[in-house]
């Protein structure tokens, strides 16, 4: 079958699809590759992959493109997935004979949103999809196809779950479709260089973190890793594909979970004198870090969330604040840069452990941060929780106009209004600081490329802090 692999439209500028663990409209902007898409793109003939968000294509412009195709799979998530069923009615409206599919995590654990939702759907991949999706293409029939929840006379079926795949060096590489379908000057992470590439080296993640979405809804919680030679093979084709590339990422949920592989991977990408970055965790050693910059590592990409104790272990992060002062005393002896990520409103935040982690990520001071609202997604521990505890406030997880995070929980003495409030709050103390600030204006003056980056992202940051602020100042 003619296969569509769809990264939907949905809200202005929404950065929700294939491969974006916070699912939101972003203070600056940001779009993520559709690698989840990319995978099963290069195992199906005659496929491709669409991705509508950074192209600003509309559901019309979609549903045109769809008319060529025998087969669409779109990429759903728990905040778009209304928009992205009436995309589905109307690709089906266009071209009848059109089989529609449903992937991601939403769907993953909760298959039966789609058909209630939806009388155009016939089918979901769940958790893990490539093989899934090349199955459904070639035609196989579906009552043999482990991992997916279909319609048959009407009625639901749910087939047995696919095994976690094993060999990740036998799936294609995904930079050979990122040539073929994408542009990459299209995605842009404001801490990383442009233009960059991202590849996974493996999938899943052993921590237990009970917020996180995709080990437990998508991935699992074992780390399955791709061969290092496999991974050293990719990159290198990747600087053959995309001379342009300024970085490589490797976007695992945690690259550094196993510290020995990590370090032979840097040796394995030394030769290739290319820079990446990665994420990490505040456990990682210090031999391990060594080893990562002696290969070209730039930057880490560091979950802190929280500068309390106590939060960090109702979230199961297994660590504690010590330890991220020791890795981040680690970074800045070693040169790496850092891009610390935080969380408000995770359970037991009160007004005080906010207060604690805006000092915690001043005392810290890592090269830039990132502040989101702690989202319970279905499907996690934490939403589990937030339902067990009364913690839900009705309503949407982003505003339904911008896309924009919204605070959907409610805490003992801290109401969501606060918890919003608190991102800007957050943001503010961190960036209007006199340290951050000189430190700002001398790497602009010393570098011209981040001059041109520094003061657009300024710009749509404080954009993003106006029509945020109006928008909250308008909900009933």
């Amino acid at each position: 079958m003619r296969t569509l692999l769809l990264n939907p439209p949905s809200f202005q500028s929404f950065d929700g699809g294939a491969g974006s663990r916070y699912q939101a409209t972003r203070e600056v902007t940001s779009f993520w590759y559709p690698t989840w898409l990319c995978y099963p793109a290069g195992l199906i003939p005659d496929s491709r992959v669409l991705d509508a968000p950074p192209l600003d294509l509309d559901v019309a412009a979609v549903a045109e493109v769809a008319k060529d195709y025998e087969l669409a799979v779109l990429f759903t998530t728990t905040p778009s997935l209304a928009y992205d069923l009436n995309t589905a009615r109307c690709l089906k409206e266009a071209n009848p004979r059109l089989t529609v599919g449903l992937v991601g995590p939403h769907v993953s654990v909760r298959p039966e949103d789609a058909f209630a939702g939806s009388s155009v759907i016939d089918f979901v991949a769940r958790r893990e999809f490539d093989y899934t999706l090349q199955e459904v293409a070639a035609g196989q029939s579906w009552e043999d196809i482990a991992g997916i929840s279909y319609r048959h006379n009407g009625v639901i079926r749910h087939n047995p779950d696919r095994p976690w795949i094993e060999d990740l060096d036998a799936l294609p590489w995904v930079t050979e479709i990122y040539h073929r379908d994408l542009q990459i000057e299209n995605y842009h992470i404001p801490y990383l260089r442009d233009p960059y590439v991202s590849i996974y080296t493996g999938r899943g993640c052993p921590s237990r973190c009970t917020y996180c979405l995709w080990p437990q809804t998508f991935t699992g919680r074992r780390y399955r890793v791709r061969s290092v030679a496999d991974v050293a093979a990719e990159v290198h084709r990747a600087l053959e594909l995309f001379p342009q590339a300024q970085e490589i990422f490797f976007d695992d949920d945690t690259f550094t979970a196993d510290g020995e592989r990590a370090q032979q991977l840097a040796r394995a990408l030394k030769p290739l004198h290319c820079t990446w970055s990665a994420t990490a965790r505040v456990t990682t050693s210090y031999e391990t870090l060594q080893a990562l910059k002696d290969g070209g590592l730039r930057l880490l990409v560091i979950g802190y969330e929280s500068g309390n104790a106590q939060i960090l272990k109702n979230i199961h992060k297994g660590a504690t604040p010590d330890l991220a002062r020791r890795f981040t005393k680690w970074c800045k002896e070693l040169g790496i840069q850092i891009h610390g990520a935080f969380m408000v409103g995770l359970p037991g935040e009160t007004p005080a452990t906010l207060a604690e982690s805006r000092r915690f990520a001043c005392e810290l001071d890592p090269d830039t941060v990132q502040v989101s609202l702690a989202t319970p997604y279905p499907g996690t521990e934490f939403y589990e929780l937030c339902q067990q505890q009364g913690y839900f406030r009705t309503g949407a997880l982003v505003d339904q106009d911008t896309g924009y995070q919204k605070c959907v929980i409610d805490y003992p003495g801290l109401p969501a209004e606060e918890i919003f409030a608190a991102v800007p709050k957050f943001y503010r103390q961190f960036y209007f600081r006199p340290r951050y600030m000189g430190r700002a204006a001398w790497t602009m003056m010393q570098d011209p490329t981040e001059r041109r980056r520094l003061l657009k992202e300024a710009k749509e940051f404080f954009q993003f802090l106006f029509r945020r602020q109006q928008g909250q100042a308008c909900k009933p």
